[in-house]
Parts: structure tokens; sequence; C-alpha cells
């Protein structure tokens, strides 16, 4: 096996849930292969250089091994290898968060039903 689709690649090495919601990364241009934007189809060969944004984060990642096969969470991980930057960066941005909470106001009580229902209409569910 000398190539694999992107979108196969992605959801076997679990940086998605589903390959529908790969596909969807793709099309929105959060796929960056070798420097490019990557549709679902684009091949994947191993050296590639991948930026993948999820809710993760962001990821920069090298192509090590091929799979069409979704497995084990470990197994998973010994199909790529992220760059020291990324790494650092996502740890970065995780401490950020991290930090940002302890300054958010908590509520005193749980929400009436009044309130969730403007916390409903505000998210625009209703």
């Amino acid at each position: 096996m000398a190539t694999v689709r992107m979108d196969k690649w992605l959801w076997a090495a679990r940086f998605f849930k589903t390959r529908a919601l790969a596909a969807r990364a793709c099309e929105l241009r959060r796929i960056q292969s070798n420097g490019q934007p990557a549709k679902a189809a684009r091949e994947v060969r191993i050296g590639d250089m991948l930026r993948v944004t999820n809710d993760g984060g962001d990821f920069q990642v090298e192509v090590l091994v091929l799979s069409e096969v979704r497995g084990p969470a470990s197994v998973a991980q010994t199909f790529y290898r992220e760059t020291e930057a990324s790494q650092e960066l996502r740890l970065k941005v995780a401490a950020e968060r991290k930090a940002m909470r302890q300054f958010e106001p908590l509520p005193a009580d749980r929400p009436s039903k009044r309130d969730r229902r403007k916390i409903i209409q505000f998210r625009g569910r209703a």
C-alpha cells in the first residue's frame, strides 16, 4: 500500500471520530498537506507533513505509517510523529485556557427554567 485517502488516514489515526467528520474538515480547509489545503480524496504518502486542526488543537505531524483500518488508540499513535513545535504550542494554549478558567465568575446556583430558556434561545437552538 503506497497511498491512502486523506479522510481514511485521518480517521484511522484517530484525529476524527468518523470518516465523514474527517472529510468535512478537509472541505473546511482545516487539513493541509505539505503546506497546501488537502481534499478528502488526496493521497497520503509516508513522509508527508500534515497540519490538522480539530477540537483537540492544532497538530503538525509527519506520516510514518499508512493504514485504512481504525484500531486501538495506542496503535494509531504510531502512525504519525508530532513535531516538537506543535507539542509545545498545544501545551501552551492548553495552559492559557486553564488559566483563563479561574477568572470566570461561577454562578451562585443552577439556572431557573426561565434562565435555561433564555440560554437555549441565545444559542439559537430553538
